[in-house]
């Protein structure tokens, strides 16, 4: 029987207090990866323990660390997030580029020194639900794809999130990787001994494999397109944009930097937060009615078959997530074994079954 959502979330918070973070922290922290589960993003919420414990276990992400604001401008701040796990660095960035973008009309925070931050999608919803458009970007710590052409990995899952506020509880919420598929979703696969599906992986000679683990036997995530033929140069242009945003901007490790990961106590991830007021150019009023109308006509598309309709993005999450509500969080058998030997060398009550 899948745990409720208030039973996810608080397994999430104890494990994160019992290795050391502050409450208030590991409150928002397991908020932030509990969300991400609810609304059926299951690579970036509680799949991530087993990774997050085996990285501070290592020095490698020091769960105590705490963001630090190292410059700070009319329109624009750095962050430093001391190594530690990246949620805490992102809820704290985006809040104060929603501050800037409150009194100038932009406000952008970088974020250098960082780890692995959950659901990007989280972050620029954040900037929706203040009334403003968010765009989030990060660097990735897994060097797992090839550039369009090439036979060597040289970047990452390396995501995007763009959102606007339309109608109340409904903002337009984009959130992809610049790969055919999330690292999370193979990893996912993986663990439950599962297959991928055609087109997600290919093996070191760049051809097709359903082998989950064929990144750790030099194969490759496909970039976005899966194939020049099939114009993967633009998912590896994104991801160059991606890497030049979250990284060269902020001063994190680039991705191509060979000590990228490597270095002691930290990660060496980058991320990009912006927050624009829609007021700058319009009544937002009128800006998020149009916004509205917008989405309501593009669900509207006669669909081409009639039992899968036409949706917008952040449709298929909150349809996740009201389902989750009612029904529980599922979280796969193997997985939740892990976690549950985690919760027990943490010694917290275990709360998921």
């Amino acid at each position: 029987m899948p745990a409720s959502y208030d039973q996810h979330r608080r397994q999430l918070e104890l494990i994160l207090r019992a290795w050391g973070m502050k409450p208030i922290n590991a409150a928002i922290t397991a908020d932030i990866m509990a969300w991400a589960d609810l609304h059926g993003i299951d690579s970036h919420g509680i799949s991530m323990l087993p990774i997050y414990d085996e990285r501070r276990r290592s020095g490698k992400t020091p769960i105590s660390a705490e963001p630090k604001v190292v410059m700070d401008r009319a329109v624009a701040a750095l962050i430093d997030g001391g190594g530690g796990l990246g949620h805490l660095n992102s809820y704290t960035a985006m809040n104060l580029a929603i501050a800037k973008a409150r009194t100038m009309g932009v406000g952008i925070v970088g974020v250098r020194n960082s780890a692995h931050f959950g659901a990007c999608g989280y972050y620029a919803k954040m900037a929706a639900d203040a009334g403003f458009i968010g765009m989030v970007t990060t660097s990735a710590s897994g060097i797992q794809v090839a550039p369009t052409l090439g036979a060597e990995a040289k970047y990452g899952t390396d995501p995007i999130a763009f959102a606007a506020p339309g109608r109340d509880g409904e903002p337009f919420l984009l959130d992809m990787a610049t790969t055919t598929v999330a690292a999370g979703r193979i990893r996912n696969k993986a663990n439950e001994n599962l297959p991928t599906p055609d087109g997600w992986v290919v093996d070191k000679d760049g051809q097709p494999s359903n082998d989950p683990l064929i990144a750790q036997k030099g194969g490759f995530l496909t970039p976005l397109g899966g194939t020049a033929e099939s114009s993967s140069y633009k998912g590896y242009g994104l991801a160059a944009m991606v890497n030049i945003l979250s990284s060269a901007l902020s001063g994190a490790t680039m991705v191509t930097d060979p000590m990228h990961t490597k270095q002691p106590g930290t990660m060496g991830i980058g991320h990009f937060f912006m927050a624009i007021d829609t007021g700058l150019f319009r009544d937002p009023a009128d800006f998020r009615s149009d916004v509205a109308d917008f989405t309501d006509s593009l669900r509207a598309t006669r669909p081409a078959d009639p039992a899968r309709p036409v949706m917008v993005a952040g449709d298929p999450e909150r349809r996740n997530a009201a389902r989750r509500q009612q029904e529980g969080i599922p979280v796969g058998a193997n997985l939740l074994a892990k976690v549950k030997e985690i919760a027990g060398a943490a010694q917290v009550e275990w709360l998921l079954g």
